[in-house]
């Protein structure tokens, strides 16, 4: 497994940054600025520069450090090729199936529109990581802002094939609020009752619930298993195709 370097750096109210370092390389890069003061003082703080500036998508909350960063350090920015028009001074468009280099590190780059229509993913596979942004979060996923139940469905359908062992990174700390809601649609799964209550105590702690795993994420997030026979039974959905159950899910989220 090849080494990536990661740093979680919290901002606002609830997001997550990601500080990117390859030793092999010694490149550098920020997942999602937000807020570019802290990730000058950790920079500062590992006495590095900044290489690359990688968005998932357009939100305010994703981009608004991506001037000052830039200026600052001279970074290249890289984001999704959907919003071009809606993330000033891209030098890369990320495209699905165009591989991006990030140092020693090939990054597959999946297209995963729902939360906003040019969200993308980066997925580090060499490093076995993956930067879902908005789309997955730890028992959750993104509100649909700019895309259907349906869409939204076939891009965390995208993860299916990558290993459980996959260290997801996702940009909010919404985790005790998703656990909460979770366990009102599967209130049945042992394995989400036990995870809920070590949130429970994280939280407590003001610790991180991110980042998770994808293999954890199939045990326990209920926006990942619209086939479980037990939240179908839950919904009165027994019938339902794959979309409609994950619909519901998502508009009973939406009210919680």
């Amino acid at each position: 497994m090849a080494e990536l370097q990661v740093e979680r750096i919290p901002a606002l109210s609830d997001n997550y940054m990601f500080l990117l370092f390859d030793p092999v390389s010694g490149t550098s890069g920020i997942v999602d600025p937000a807020d570019a003061g802290p990730v000058i003082e950790a920079l500062e703080r590992h006495d590095r520069s900044l290489d690359w500036i990688l968005n998932t998508h357009h939100h305010a909350d994703h981009t608004a450090g991506n001037g000052d960063l830039m200026q600052r350090y001279g970074a290249r920015l890289a984001g999704p090729a959907g919003d071009h028009s809606r993330i000033a001074g891209m030098d890369i468009l990320l495209r699905e199936g165009e591989a991006f280099t990030f140092g020693s590190h090939k990054v597959d780059i999946l297209e995963t529109p729902g939360h906003t229509s040019g969200h993308v993913s980066l997925h580090f596979a060499d490093a076995g990581m993956l930067f879902s942004g908005d789309t997955l979060f730890a028992l959750g996923c993104g509100r649909l802002f700019e895309g259907s139940p349906a869409q939204m469905w076939e891009s965390l359908s995208k993860y299916a094939a990558m290993p459980d062992e996959t260290i997801v990174w996702c940009g909010h700390e919404y985790t005790l609020a998703n656990a909460r809601f979770a366990l009102t649609v599967d209130p049945d799964n042992p394995a989400l009752r036990e995870r809920a209550r070590e949130i429970e105590a994280l939280r407590s702690r003001n610790e991180p619930t991110v980042p998770t795993t994808l293999g954890l994420e199939r045990r326990t997030n209920p926006f990942l298993r619209p086939d479980d026979p037990s939240i179908r039974r839950t919904l009165g959905l027994e019938r339902a195709d794959d979309i409609e159950v994950f619909a519901e899910i998502r508009r009973r989220k939406d009210s919680f």
